[in-house]
């Protein structure tokens, strides 16, 4: 234990007892200072300790009898009992110091003016100066020590109050470290296990969940700390359900998989991520599958920088790769991924020393062999053609995972040229070259907004599709493949940390449409699945990785608002905390996202991975077309560009007009100049 755990076991018992017993202990406190002080006084008068007590002591106990008779009445009418010893600062020693003067001049009156036989005079005079620095120490002593405990348990009294949901282990653990913690207090715990309700668990009580809203209002209760990490995605995701209408904001540890080996400390605790709400398991890799295209090969990410992209090389670190290149366009990207790759190298490269000092210098194990990865980041972008080439023939790539792409719908909406561009040429040129330099696999991320697109960003993305699915089959000897999926979870622009940042701003919550649904999955699950569904690729396979059931985004919103233990605001509770706004659907919006455009998907050796058969035109027809459509691209012509989108891509329906930026500013232009002109 501690100096400072020791103090505060001592004073808060202190502290908590009532007024009347904390000034009955001032005075026994102050008695025992005369006491003591006239003790000291004879010691410095004579030199020698005498005893107080005895028939033969008779005048050293006379002349303490006098110190405590006449200091306790005059303490107690000057009011130095009334004053609160926590906040004694100068007021209170001057205090002292007056009702010391006055027992000083009557004490030294009746035993240095006047004199006592057998006490000598000058304790008269020593007793009183020594009893001034002793009461005014006592008093300095008790603002030092109980004032700091005091404000201590008044900042504690104040932090927000908190229920640990698990008295396992991890609940255990939790609450040890949160003993200290200075941003809430936690009051005690929730279990699921009726034998333990009413127990006490280190000094907290035990409840039941189903009394969560009692002790919200009992207790004052404002947070709950999910400490269940052993507990399945679904069974987190129910109770959940159960605290939604508790007004109580949830913070959880991650599963087991995730939390770090050792102890579990408050750093561990998180927000509420929707992969907690989806209530959807995670499948097991196949690990065969993993590390076919990777493990000992050269592996080329483009878009490295990027959600997917990044996410990619952190995966295939893990699989040991001979050398990783990293391409992207953005130099801020390409930096931050480099050097968190790297950073993620030496972590493991550490570990792995570590491991081998433990196990014995002489055991040769080749898992904890250093990691000699050889990294280049690359700035390049995918729509050049030379550059492209250049970097596959000097390091030959073995396989190329292709995430450069721009995928914000209403961005590419208002810059339609530019999103075909790098969506569709830029994969020809990736595609080709790879085709060219014989590049074993060439893996597309698709999306999927590329069924029966509303929009140019969908509608690009099917047809970079079909440039590889008409490559393949020409028999390249390159197998091109594409995975296609849904939203991943913390992407930019996801909608969940735009909620959370609207939550934390007071609202509104901002929503296109209350109807509107997505699949959402875990960007290390879906990289997982993207690598493993390449590495069952033959040429031309459009995998769609199953992304369980579509969420609606305004339940999401609703739990992500109500688990933060505030209350929507709307007609039923125009009192609530938080209004969920409906904005409109942006340009090229969709209300629900598909996965497939035919139907009867295949299944695969993978149980989260189908295989979908989609049409395609022959590479000489489509050649064609793509050279055309790049005549249309090389002048912005936007009108016609979409009308070939639309005779290329099968379901491309757009919505609504034109809103490329460049187009509607030359529109106006061109107006004002024909109403010049008919003014003239």
């Amino acid at each position: 234990m501690t100096v400072s755990e020791l103090n505060s076991g001592i004073a808060q018992p202190v502290l908590a007892l009532p007024r009347a017993a904390k000034r009955i202990i001032a005075l026994t406190v102050d008695a025992s200072l005369c006491v003591l002080t006239v003790w000291l006084a004879y010691y410095l008068r004579l030199g020698k300790w005498v005893a107080l007590s005895g028939d033969a002591f008779y005048e050293p106990l006379l002349a303490a009898a006098a110190a405590v008779a006449l200091a306790l009445p005059i303490f107690i009418v000057s009011g130095l009992y009334r004053a609160i010893f926590r906040y004694s600062g100068w007021p209170a020693l001057m205090a002292v110091t007056r009702a010391i003067v006055i027992y000083g001049l009557l004490y030294a009156a009746i035993f240095t003016a006047y004199g006592v036989p057998g006490v000598p005079r000058t304790v008269g005079l020593i007793q009183p100066v020594l009893l001034l620095l002793a009461v005014g120490a006592s008093r300095a002593f008790a603002r030092y020590w109980l004032g700091e405990q005091y404000q201590g348990l008044l900042k504690r009294a104040a932090l927000p109050k908190a229920l640990i949901y698990g008295a396992g282990s991890a609940g255990r653990q939790l609450a040890a470290a949160m003993a200290h913690n200075q941003e809430m207090r936690v009051v005690g715990f929730l279990d699921d296990d009726d034998r333990l309700h009413g127990h006490v668990l280190d000094g907290l009580n035990i409840y039941s969940p189903a009394d969560l809203s009692g002790l919200v209002v009992s207790l004052g209760v404002s947070n709950v700390l999910l400490a269940l990490p052993a507990a399945s995605r679904r069974r987190r995701n129910d109770i959940l359900d159960e605290m939604r209408h508790s007004h109580v904001s949830v913070r959880t540890l991650p599963s087991v998989t995730d939390l770090a080996q050792g102890r579990v400390s408050t750093s561990d605790l998180r927000e509420l991520d929707i992969d907690d709400l989806l209530g959807r398991e995670p499948v097991a890799p196949n690990h065969i599958l993993l590390a076919k295209n990777i493990t000992g090969k050269t592996v080329l990410v483009t878009g490295a920088g990027g959600s997917i992209g990044s996410e990619l090389c952190r995966q295939a670190l893990k699989l040991n790769p001979a050398r990783l290149l990293l391409v992207d366009s953005s130099e801020y990207a390409l930096y931050g991924v480099h050097a968190e790759i790297e950073r993620l190298q030496a972590a493991r490269n550490e570990g792995k020393a570590a491991s081998r000092k433990l196990q014995g210098e002489n055991q040769n194990q080749e898992s904890l062999e250093p990691c000699t990865l050889s990294l280049v980041p690359l700035l390049a972008s995918v729509q050049d053609e030379a550059r492209m080439r250049e970097i596959m023939s000097t390091w030959k790539p073995d396989v190329v995972y292709h995430a450069a792409a721009y995928k914000h719908v209403p961005l590419v909406e208002h810059n339609p040229t530019e999103g075909i561009k790098n969506n569709v040429l830029g994969t020809l040129v990736a595609a080709q070259t790879a085709a060219e330099q014989g590049v074993a696999d060439f893996v597309l991320i698709s999306t999927d907004k590329a069924v029966r697109p509303t929009n140019i960003m969908g509608a690009s993305k099917r047809l970079a599709e079909m440039v590889l699915q008409a490559l393949a089959a020409e028999s390249t000897g390159t197998r091109f493949s594409m995975v296609r999926f849904g939203n991943v979870l913390g992407s930019s622009g996801s909608v969940v940390p735009r909620f959370r940042q609207q939550i934390r701003d007071g609202g509104p919550v901002t929503l296109t449409h209350p109807d509107i649904t997505r699949y959402f999955m875990s960007i290390p699950e879906a990289a997982q699945l993207v690598i493993q569904a390449g590495a069952m690729a033959r040429g031309g396979d459009v995998f769609v990785l199953d992304m369980g059931q579509p969420v609606k985004i305004m339940d999401l919103a609703r739990r992500m608002i109500e688990l933060s233990g505030l209350t929507v605001r709307d007609e039923d509770e125009p009192e609530g905390d938080i209004e969920i706004e409906i904005t409109g659907l942006r340009p090229g919006e969709k209300l629900y996202e598909e996965l497939l455009i035919g139907e009867n998907p295949r299944p695969t050796v993978h149980p989260r991975i189908m295989k979908a058969h989609e049409d395609f035109l022959a590479w000489p027809a489509l050649e064609e077309k793509l050279e055309a459509l790049q005549v249309a691209l090389n002048v912005n012509d936007v009108g016609v560009i979409r009308t070939m989108l639309q005779r290329l891509v099968a379901g491309y329906q757009p919505q609504g007009g034109i809103v490329d930026w460049v187009y509607l500013e030359q529109e106006v232009a061109a107006d004002a100049l024909e109403e010049t002109r008919t003014r003239v």
